[in-house]
């Protein structure tokens, strides 16, 4: 099955999304709500484990969240107060129902549910020495290793326990365990994955996004910190910082493209951020030209930004049809080729005798910048100017983002000229990196740690890559775990 928007092919997907609620009737009905609104972090699979008191009862399915946890029969076979869930795209580990979290385990503590946005950079290491000391692994998920460390870990209490498997990995992480005696909440000692918490009543709920809480009618608390752990028993709430005191490196691409437009991250509209990215873009490239055109969804406020700051004016030049489903079947490429405008077509009238600047978050592979600038072409357009709302990505990311090999980016294989001639438009330019930090209300300097994680643009990783930087001894392992990137 091949998608039917182009501009969905070559972007950088986030691993996934989570949502957790402890101490409310109706736990698996508002878990299902607060991961309609985490739908963007995930479309590949979907679960949901709830905890009666008892037994713990999970449901977990291949796509979207509507059409599986929109029935009646499905939520009421999810019974009990407590309640996680995720939604998935893999960046590790084959798209297989036994992928799909949350992962369930029996430990000799009692049920153990877990929920993971993020990415393990140690995990095949761990999983290689787990296996020596007779683990059996049911997923090829990178999320499984936490569950067997907490399994074989010496410590006494399950807490403990966690901790001490929490303190082998490396990587990005943000958790939400579920088990007999509550709920568990955290971020990795970096805060690379985003994490919040709100009320709704004395119900205490865990989300990726503040929009998460917005649509079931909580109230944000505040974020879980970097390094932190919130632990949720019945009533009672307690925070731990096991780990030593580090200076966060939160991922920049949520503010980029990942969160919704209309989250709150640390303190910061998503949207209002992507503003001042549009208009700090238009300050460092601007351009003659007639129109700015967002390629949308993603490049709309970075767009209303460019054309605020420049003077000239916004207009949807790219209509989206939102009635058309992800997939597309044909029998060929001709069709296939055709199906593409079933979601987003250019408007000719509009465009036709017109310079255009065309407004979009990234440029991944190169191949969607190419069939857009194409598209403005085929519509008439007299110049088509690209500009780029974030600096080239020309690493890999190894913290739960979907990113191609380092090799399969464009802007790690070509310079801008090349980078330009590729995409067949009349000029292209990115944001700097130091444009980037000032729209965020920060300096980077290099003579100081920068604040927030940029590796995809910069190659600073805030982590050791112990898988990466193994190699083939790691690779030869991945195969035979069947472990799919």
């Amino acid at each position: 099955m091949q998608t039917t928007n182009p501009f969905d092919d070559d972007k950088l997907r986030e691993e996934c999304g989570v949502f957790g609620v402890s101490a409310t009737d109706g736990a698996a009905a508002l878990v299902a709500l607060g991961l309609h609104a985490l739908q963007h972090r995930g479309q590949e699979a979907a679960g949901i484990t709830t905890f009666d008191g008892a037994n713990f009862h999970t449901h977990r399915a291949m796509g979207h969240v509507a059409g599986n946890f929109d029935r009646d029969d499905v939520i009421r076979a999810l019974p009990g107060t407590v309640a996680c869930g995720h939604v998935r795209y893999s960046t590790t580990g084959e798209t297989a129902l036994r992928n799909v979290q949350p992962l369930y385990a029996e430990l000799s503590t009692g049920g153990f549910a877990i929920a993971h946005n993020g990415n393990i950079s140690n995990a095949m290491r761990l999983r290689r020495e787990l296996v020596r000391r007779g683990s059996i692994f049911q997923s090829t998920s990178d999320t499984e290793t936490i569950i067997h460390l907490v399994a074989t870990s010496n410590y006494r209490t399950l807490l403990d326990r966690f901790i001490d498997a929490l303190k082998q990995i490396e990587g990005a992480y943000s958790l939400i365990v579920m088990t007999p005696e509550g709920m568990i909440a955290c971020r990795d000692p970096l805060g690379i994955r985003p994490l919040v918490m709100g009320k709704l009543g004395d119900a205490v709920i865990f989300a990726s996004e503040t929009v998460a809480l917005d649509v079931v009618g909580a109230t944000f608390v505040r974020a879980i910190e970097p390094g932190e752990l919130v632990i949720v028993q019945g009533s009672e709430i307690r925070s731990i910082r096991p780990f030593a005191p580090m200076a966060a490196r939160p991922c920049i691409f949520e503010w980029v493209y990942f969160s919704r437009p209309d989250s709150i991250v640390d303190d910061h509209s998503i949207y209002s951020v992507r503003k001042a990215i549009g208009a700090q873009l238009a300050i460092e490239s601007p351009v003659d030209a007639d129109l700015v055109i967002p390629v949308p969804d993603s490049g709309t406020p970075a767009a209303i930004g460019y054309a605020q700051q420049s003077g000239i004016p916004f207009e949807l030049g790219i209509i989206r049809s939102h009635y058309v489903g992800r997939t597309f079947i044909s029998p060929g490429d001709k069709v296939r080729h055709l199906g593409v405008k079933l979601k987003h077509n250019a408007n000719r009238a509009l465009i036709k005798g017109k310079r255009v600047i065309l407004v979009d978050d990234s440029i991944v592979r190169g191949t969607t910048s190419l069939k857009i600038v194409e598209m403005m072409r085929e519509a008439g357009a007299a110049e088509v100017h690209m500009r780029i709302a974030s600096p080239p990505t020309r690493h890999s990311c190894f913290y739960g983002v979907d990113t191609p090999e380092r090799e399969k980016l464009l802007a790690a294989k070509l310079d801008l000229g090349g980078m330009t001639g590729f995409i067949h438009a009349d000029s292209l330019n990115f944001i700097s990196i130091d444009g980037l930090y000032k729209a965020l209300g920060e300096a980077k300097r290099a003579d100081v740690r920068p604040k927030y994680c940029d590796a995809c643009f910069t190659g600073d990783y805030p982590t050791t890559l112990t898988d990466h930087d193994e190699g083939s001894e790691v690779d030869q392992f991945a195969m035979l775990a069947e472990r799919v990137i």
